[in-house]
């Protein structure tokens, strides 16, 4: 599942809810990331026990919790130039 059908889900729950409650509900559904896959409930249970009190509340979670296999190329930005003192990665032409 992506992180949009993940999100769909999370605003389809009755709220309040719970960290707790939420990786019961869907602990087991498998988010497919840009670099391997992680459960809903590996996610979750990175953060702190919460209750939330909105969809918005959990999607926050839910995003800012997601692994770094979530990132498709770490590190990379086309628009920041790199630190004066250190090495970046070579320019790409598309």
């Amino acid at each position: 599942m992506t992180l949009q059908q993940a999100t769909e889900l999370l605003r389809d729950h009755e709220y309040p809810a719970t960290t707790d409650q939420l990786t019961d509900s869907y602990g087991d559904f498998e988010l497919d990331l840009p670099n391997g896959s992680e459960t809903l409930g590996d996610v979750f249970g990175r953060v702190e026990s919460e209750t939330f009190g909105t969809p918005g509340e959990a999607e926050e979670t839910l995003y800012s919790a997601v692994s770094g296999k979530a990132i498709g190329r770490k590190g990379y930005s086309d628009r920041d130039p790199t630190t004066l003192g250190t090495t970046g990665p070579a320019q790409v032409s598309f």
